[in-house]
């Protein structure tokens, strides 16, 4: 505890007893004791108390609160045919920035392997590291609906092994469903889990977890059977329970129809907007990356984040190497009589 609040809690007691403070108290060095009176000072009306230290970035409530978006309000979306707006989030900054702009949903996607823990691919990313970055995620998200992303090896044993972890990403990583991905072959692990309560998202198409066997990040759905397969596997993930299904790099026009053929939400990546939504790796759509980097056809840059992160910390870096930063309006104020005392008390030492 600091010296004030030591001497505060002592005091308090004290006079709760009716008593003056015993000898002891009396005995502490002088700085506990010029605390302690200090805190009996009242404290005038016209000076509310101050912070003097960080603290959580979430500021004022907004004025007009959103409601909780929830199962039924996706559902209601897609039946007036109002596009489902998803983007990804890997911590409190990015979710919190996310779910004030109005996202219906947010989604932890295991792409935070690589722009948040600078990972070759999603493969690598664990278990852990995700519910951490779910949990993160969720202290931000007071109106978003929020989904946590099974990672690889979390889920394929099984469907008891994807039901185990589903419970996790609820219970630990506070979301309110899961992601994961594969089609008919995942079809009795969907169905484990949304039997238990929890609401899945699908993902067909180009699965990136999977990219080893598809021979990398290639467009899904270009021939005839192709596209079949991506339909096939998108109703198959529908009859076990997925309340939506991402489509991932698959051409507009089989999108579009297979939008058509399924009775739930199509969340579109690199499909085209004949889906019932779309979705997008936030540091891609913001541009929070160097000039240089790669990215897929599909993204478009909305933002460019990047460069002026740049020039602030630059102008920081400035200021501080020349002294104008911390200017005196940054600093905190002493009467001149401590100063003149504790400069007098400093000399001795």
């Amino acid at each position: 505890m600091y010296p004030s609040l030591v001497v505060r809690s002592c005091a308090s007691s004290l006079t709760r007893a009716g008593t003056r403070p015993a000898p002891r108290l009396r005995a502490l060095p002088s700085l506990f004791l010029s605390a302690f009176q200090q805190q009996q000072q009242p404290t005038p009306a016209a000076q509310p108390q101050s912070r003097w230290s960080s603290h959580s970035p979430m500021g004022s409530p907004p004025a007009n609160p959103r409601k909780k978006v929830t199962i039924g309000t996706l559902r209601a979306l897609y039946k007036k045919g109002e596009p489902i707006t998803m983007i990804t989030a890997h911590d409190f900054p990015s979710a919190h920035v996310a779910d004030a702009a109005g996202m219906d949903v947010v989604l932890v996607g295991d792409s935070l392997a690589m722009v948040a823990l600078g990972m070759e691919d999603t493969s690598e990313v664990v278990l852990e590291e995700m519910l951490m970055h779910c949990r993160s995620v969720a202290r931000a998200t007071k109106a978003a609906f929020t989904i946590g992303d099974l990672p690889m090896g979390s889920y394929e044993t099984g469907p008891t092994q994807a039901l185990q972890t589903a419970i996790r990403f609820i219970k630990e990583g506070r979301v309110q469903g899961v992601k994961l991905e594969g089609g008919k072959e995942m079809a009795p692990s969907i169905e484990k889990i949304t039997t238990a309560g929890i609401p899945v998202l699908g993902h067909v198409g180009l699965t990136p977890q999977r990219q080893n066997a598809l021979g990398g990040f290639r467009v899904q759905g270009r021939t005839s059977a192709a596209a079949m397969k991506v339909l096939e596997d998108a109703l198959a993930v529908q009859e076990a329970g997925c309340f939506a299904v991402v489509l991932e790099a698959v051409p507009a026009e089989v999108a579009t129809i297979i939008t058509q053929k399924l009775s739930i939400p199509t969340i579109g990546i690199g499909a085209g907007n004949g889906c019932s939504g779309q979705v997008l790796v936030q540091v891609d759509m913001t541009g929070n990356f160097p000039p240089g980097r790669f990215l897929p056809k599909f993204v478009k840059r909305y933002g460019d984040v990047w460069s002026e992160s740049l020039r602030a910390i630059e102008a920081y870096r400035d200021e501080v190497k020349s002294r104008q930063y911390p200017a005196p309006e940054h600093t905190y104020p002493i009467a001149q009589e401590e100063l003149k005392s504790f400069a007098e008390a400093a000399k001795g030492l």
